[in-house]
């Protein structure tokens, strides 16, 4: 039995498809681990979520920022970007059953076994592993809860920037919902930087540091596995692994074996080339 964590998909099914080949998925063994963002801008994201819904207990997926804005159209928000690629998913027959499924989904994977955490884009460096799952578990009451459309409305915007557990309300949630979704560099006061979207390596305007170089809380036997950084070039950052290869901007759709101890990668390259207009 063999597990792989695979980045973004954004829709990109057929590279999906070549991935699993490449692998030598097996569905009576394996399990697939997405760390979000299983829709949006991509050719197929339709084919992309049927098919990962019909892996049932084979796949673990989180949410990711793209799958957010889904359920926010769904849930009648009207002030966000639509896209045509979601409107076919919005306009499925089945479409109630799959954004259920979509909406039940967590925002953080933890697997006690393998000391690994999944999770799109990262875990803030002051929150440990209890902190952070509870801060989850608490999101994802609002997220699947019966004021969910409420929550959906209220949930953009970058402020409030810096986390504290003095947040309450709507406010708490939106901060909190930015760490998992959202989350790339942190400034030097601890506010969280969401405009910049490069990569580390490029000479940045201000003061910024990625949030998997800050001293954490985490303890350091726990491995992240995150995605949603098409910029940043895949690979290990200490026990961080970025696996968003940026498929979808014609990049490569990348898996990562974690069930052993000899972190083997696997990549396909991408059909797709979409201009980077906006790599988020």
């Amino acid at each position: 039995m063999a597990i792989y964590a695979i980045g973004d998909v954004q829709g990109c099914y057929d590279e999906l498809c070549r991935l699993l080949e490449k692998i030598n998925y097996d569905p009576a063994a394996d399990t697939l681990w997405f760390c979000g963002d299983l829709v949006n801008r991509g050719p197929d994201s339709l084919r992309t979520l049927q098919f990962v819904i019909s892996l049932g207990d084979n796949a673990v997926t989180v949410l990711g920022n793209h799958d957010l804005h889904l359920l926010a159209l769904h849930h009648g928000v009207k002030k966000v970007r639509d896209a045509r690629d979601l409107q076919k998913i919005l306009k499925s027959p089945d479409r109630d059953e799959m954004l259920a499924w979509l909406q039940a989904r967590p925002l953080l994977h933890y697997d006690k076994h393998h000391k690994a955490v999944l999770v799109h884009a990262g875990i803030h460096p002051q929150w440990g592993l209890s902190k952070a799952r509870k801060l989850a578990a608490e999101v994802e009451s609002q997220i699947q809860g019966p004021d969910a459309a409420a929550f959906y409305g209220a949930m953009y915007g970058n402020t409030p920037t810096r986390w504290s557990e003095k947040l309450t309300g709507v406010k708490r949630w939106r901060c909190i919902t930015n760490i998992f979704t959202r989350m790339r560099f942190i400034k030097p006061t601890m506010k969280l930087d969401f405009n910049a979207s490069g990569s580390p390596r490029e000479k940045l305007a201000s003061p910024l540091t990625p949030w998997y170089e800050i001293p954490a809380r985490l303890r350091p036997d726990v491995r992240i596995l995150f995605g949603h950084w098409s910029t940043l070039p895949v690979g290990v950052y200490g026990r961080c692994f970025a696996l968003d290869g940026g498929c979808v901007w014609g990049g490569h759709l990348v898996a990562l074996r974690i069930d052993n101890s000899a972190e083997d990668w696997f990549f396909v390259d991408s059909h797709t080339h979409r201009p980077i207009d906006d790599a988020g």
